[in-house]
């Protein structure tokens, strides 16, 4: 069976844009040696298949026996990165500072001390400019080197400069590594456990936080520190579901870049991302205002030229963009228009599936699922929920765990009451073990297995008491997961009033009120 993901250069091949195709060839046809020859034919083959399919491979690239392949492989993905680099020196801030250190050292072999601190100095230029601190670094280094082996004379208080603005940038460096590993710690807990669950979760993130975030954190006054910070903030905050502290850190997580406006285009991944969560934040605080302007913005960002040749934040963009066009049309209740995403975003997801991580293909199918189930086709929604249940693994839990309360629930809806019992005890057992049981939920259980027992033409008033009781923990921190990942509150009024759930949630947006909420 073929593999798609299985081999290196497939997948580096496949990533690569028409003009990058054409930029390879003639760079490699600069010098027409015979295992030159080779290397286009094996990329012309590689480039041509679906699939890796060494077989295959062999009889289409016919000039290249099988005791070759692996050597000419290693050596087409050597000349193919090579090409790329010629391409990306304009753009790309790191090949310019190593191209800057490069020149320095040479200089500096040749003896041309003076030369080579002048490069080295416009490098430091360059670095505190973008921030970055270990390229800053490296040149200190370099200029202390020269400084302590040759006497150059070229400034005054040369020593006590150079070693002030060494021991500021180390200071600087030592901060962000600290604060990048907790923020990815944090961000780390999230995708395994998702919200806090109880109370246990909140004492132990909060003492994790608190441990880990180091005492000099609020004196951070570079671009990479206070992103960091902030990072650390916002996944500590949505991991407990404060969502307005969760807004506020996003906020200054974008902002941070209206300082540093030539890092957007250097670091557009943790742009795009900080726009996702300020994006969420407005969700989760049901803004659909503040939520619709953002996207626009974020919709300009996206059609910039330096977006639309970078791969890799382009599909990240376009991930986040769709997942908020999603959840505006959540707050609208614009489920059925909501459904005409979902031809784009399977496009997507079958385009991209190289690259995109599982955690963010099953929050797709969770939305795409609860689209369905909003506009009242339960079956379809089933479809998408089996796809997350059935999913290896064990990512997101919480979202594992909604998913198999929602298909039960659109199950019930469908009156599929020959599997409904098997289905409570099944997702009452899978919840218990993964201590994933809000009060919520409990109640939500202890009605449908009621249901069974109470005709139909009685179950209103049993609806009715549910809907009295969930009400009081609308409120509760501990109970908001419940209530992000499925609007049973909304749920529940569309069956007392019998009217459609998207109706109800259309409604409330058009009164001001409160729309759906998913994760």
């Amino acid at each position: 069976m073929p593999n798609r993901s299985a081999d290196n250069l497939f997948q580096l091949i496949k990533s690569l844009e028409k003009g990058e195709k054409r930029n390879f060839k003639l760079y490699v046809k600069r010098n027409t040696g015979t295992d030159d020859l080779k290397i286009i034919q094996l990329f012309d083959a590689l480039d041509k298949m679906n699939d890796y399919d060494e077989p295959l491979l062999l009889k289409k690239a016919k000039g290249v026996t099988k005791q070759q392949l692996s050597n000419l492989k290693a050596h087409l993905y050597k000349q193919i990165l090579s090409s790329l680099r010629l391409i990306s020196e304009e753009d790309n801030i790191d090949i310019r500072l190593q191209d800057l250190m490069g020149q320095a050292r040479i200089l500096y072999n040749k003896g041309l001390y003076m030369q080579s601190l002048k490069v080295l100095e416009r490098m430091k230029d360059m670095a505190r400019t973008y921030q970055q601190l270990t390229y800053w670094q490296q040149a200190l280094f370099f200029e202390k080197r020269i400084e302590t082996l040759y006497i150059t004379r070229s400034m005054q208080d040369r020593a006590d400069l150079l070693s002030a603005e060494s021991d500021m940038v180390g200071n600087q460096i030592v901060l962000v590594n600290k604060l990048s590993n907790l923020s990815l710690q944090l961000y780390s807990w999230y995708i395994q456990h998702g919200h806090a669950r109880n109370e246990k979760d909140v004492k132990s993130i909060r003492a994790f936080f608190d441990i880990n975030l180091p005492a000099e954190a609020q004196q951070a006054s570079g671009f990479y520190d206070r992103l960091y910070l902030y990072q650390c903030y916002v996944w500590y905050a949505f991991i407990r579901q404060d969502f307005l502290q969760f807004y506020r850190y996003s906020q200054k997580w974008v902002d941070i870049f209206n300082l540093y406006p030539g890092l957007i285009k250097q670091e557009a991944a943790n742009y795009i991302k900080g726009m996702h969560n300020l994006m969420t934040a407005h969700f989760n605080l049901l803004q659909h205002d503040k939520l619709a302007e953002t996207i626009r913005i974020f919709e300009h960002f996206v059609k910039q030229k330096h977006l639309q040749e970078n791969e890799n934040n382009r599909l990240l963009a376009y991930q986040y963009l769709y997942t908020a066009r999603i959840n505006l049309y959540f707050l609208q209740g614009n489920f059925s228009k909501g459904l005409r995403l979902v031809p784009f975003l399977e496009e997507m997801l079958k385009k991209y599936s190289l690259y995109l991580d599982s955690h963010r293909v099953l929050v797709f199918y969770y939305k795409i699922a609860s689209l369905y189930f909003g506009s009242g086709n339960d079956e379809k929604a089933i479809d998408y929920l089996n796809r997350i249940i059935n999913q290896k693994g064990d990512l997101r839990t919480d979202l594992q765990c909604y998913a198999r309360l929602l298909h039960l629930i659109a199950h019930y809806e469908l009156g599929n009451f020959d599997l409904l019992e098997y289905l409570i005890k099944s997702v009452y057992r899978y919840m218990s073990r993964m201590q994933n049981m809000s009060r919520v939920e409990e109640e939500m259980f202890a009605f449908l297995r009621r249901s069974f027992r109470v005709g139909a033409h009685a179950l209103r008033p049993e609806f009715e008491k549910l809907l009295h009781k969930l009400r009081k923990y609308e409120g509760n921190p501990l109970e908001a997961r419940a209530f992000a990942y499925l609007d049973v509150i909304s749920w529940l009024e569309s069956k007392i009033s019998g009217v459609n759930v998207q109706d109800i949630i259309r409604e409330k947006y058009l009164q001001g009120g409160h729309g759906h909420k998913l994760a």
